[in-house]
């Protein structure tokens, strides 16, 4: 309840939660019918960079900053694209002050015909998060425990969508809270994406929650390998307990391409970002040959 994301928004870990989630989107548009995005753990919707946490806690600068001016290659680019010119028109005069958080983002790139269910649990972000979709009639915004909202929510009347579950980790034990409603909303949903976020941190139960997961569906409910993708991207060297130095998603249900775009644009986006000696990146799916797992070395002069 006292986690405000406002202090890190757009940082490192943003940027490739917003990425997964802008590619998800793009591919459930090839498909004229309409689909539903879920955000369990909404905040307030966008930030402004430029006031009172984004000045106190910067993360932003070794973050969105660093995409701001730069030029990828072409096809990192294109791939790009789509989630930087969301933050593009945000900021129209091009002085980077503004960024979206989930609900913003994913309103920006959905068409008239799809829809939005926000939950929120912190009474002050809810408040603004409702009256930041106020006039938004695909939106419908809510002030309650986003576990319990997901498994409510499930399955969509679209019967197509995506989940988004980012939650604080004010907890020692939220990893164990999500995989418990992760296990409840795919039961209700196994058809649905799910994106999962989650710090690389407590690196022992962050692989506990990755296994545990893979087992469940690959043995109890009939998945296949590539119905699961783990993506991580660390800034700088892992240390615990430490600073955020990494962060990831586990993906259900990854939507098509998802998987070769990422490994066109993970080595570039991590050597951009980095921030010291022994910045990477991992994408797996288990129990396949196909696993790529790199570390950049950074030229400190």
């Amino acid at each position: 309840m006292n986690y405000r994301h406002a202090y890190h928004a757009g940082n490192f870990a943003d940027i490739l939660k917003h990425l997964v989630l802008t590619l998800s989107i793009e591919r459930l548009k090839v498909k004229e019918k309409p689909f539903q995005f879920i955000d369990t753990h909404s905040g307030i919707g966008g930030y402004n960079l430029m006031g009172d946490e984004g000045t106190r806690s910067p993360e932003w600068r070794d973050g969105i900053d660093r995409l701001w001016t730069a030029e990828p290659p072409e096809d990192v680019a294109a791939i790009l694209t789509p989630y930087l010119d969301v933050v593009r028109r945000m900021n129209p005069d091009g002085d980077l002050r503004s960024y979206p958080g989930s609900p913003l983002l994913a309103s920006m790139l959905m068409r008239e015909q799809d829809s939005l269910r926000l939950t929120e649990l912190h009474p002050e972000d809810a408040e603004t998060l409702r009256d930041n979709f106020r006039r938004d009639k695909r939106v419908k915004v809510e002030m309650r425990d986003g576990y319990e909202a997901m498994r409510a929510y499930l399955p969509p009347p679209e019967r197509r969508g995506l989940v988004l579950v980012d939650p604080p980790f004010e907890h020692r034990d939220e990893l164990a809270h999500m995989a418990k409603a992760a296990m409840k909303g795919i039961g209700r949903w196994p058809t649905g994406t799910f994106i999962f976020w989650r710090p690389l941190k407590d690196m022992e139960n962050t692989e506990k929650f990755d296994d545990g997961l893979a087992e469940w569906l690959l043995d109890d409910k009939d998945f296949t390998a590539d119905q699961l993708l783990m993506v991580d991207m660390w800034v700088r060297e892992i240390v615990e307990p430490g600073p955020l130095c990494g962060a990831g998603v586990v993906i259900v249900n990854p939507p098509y391409g998802l998987m070769e775009s990422l490994m066109t644009a993970l080595p570039w986006l991590t050597e951009e970002l980095a921030q010291g000696e022994g910045a990477g990146w991992r994408l797996n799916m288990p129990e396949l040959a196909i696993e790529e797992d790199d570390e950049i070395t950074i030229d400190e002069d």
